[in-house]
């Protein structure tokens, strides 16, 4: 990875590894950054975390297996 963008989508992915985290809370704590959308189409576009519903209606966020290892692979680049 590289680019002007790529350590929001890592700072994204990292968010939400932790524990899937409602969608709104996502939103909400990237509402201050630009780039937001990019941020966030990017990241679900190359896999790396997942917006999914569960049954009562409620949008939660989690990081994918793609994502736990671009974040595991960044560290080591550190």
């Amino acid at each position: 990875m590289s680019g002007p963008i790529e350590p929001l989508i890592l700072d994204l992915v990292e968010f939400v590894a932790d524990r899937p985290r409602p969608y709104a809370e996502v939103i909400d704590a990237w509402r201050t950054s630009c780039p937001r959308l990019t941020v966030w189409e990017e990241a679900l576009e190359r896999g790396l975390v997942r917006h999914e519903h569960d049954g009562d209606g409620s949008a939660w966020v989690s990081a994918t297996a793609a994502g736990r290892a671009a974040l595991v692979a960044a560290r080591r680049a550190a």
